[in-house]
């Protein structure tokens, strides 16, 4: 299953991208890494998974922080349709940190 870059949430976006440049994390790095809200991160990772862009895999140092992995080819996907969209005027998935 895809979305469209239109319909898929900024924060959505920009987590995607952070996880299919950094590998898997747990939500509170990547609220700390994006500076985001964790209410925001939670709300976006809940769009991931039920688009089975991500997977939740579990974190064997602690087993209350899964990590969330990426669908490689689901995330190039939607990726290259963001970066190729009428979308293109706006700041690309990476530059949320720039943004905050």
């Amino acid at each position: 299953m895809t979305i469209r870059s239109g319909r898929t949430p900024k924060s959505a976006i920009a987590i995607l991208g952070t996880l299919f440049d950094h590998g898997p994390m747990c939500p509170l790095e990547i609220s700390n890494k994006l500076n985001m809200a964790p209410r925001t991160v939670s709300f976006a990772l809940r769009k991931l998974l039920g688009n089975q862009l991500l997977r939740k895999i579990p974190n064997l140092s602690d087993m209350r922080r899964p990590k969330y992995h990426v669908n490689m080819e689901a995330a190039k996907d939607l990726l290259q349709q963001y970066n190729d969209s009428a979308f293109k005027s706006h700041p690309s998935p990476h530059a949320w940190r720039q943004k905050m």
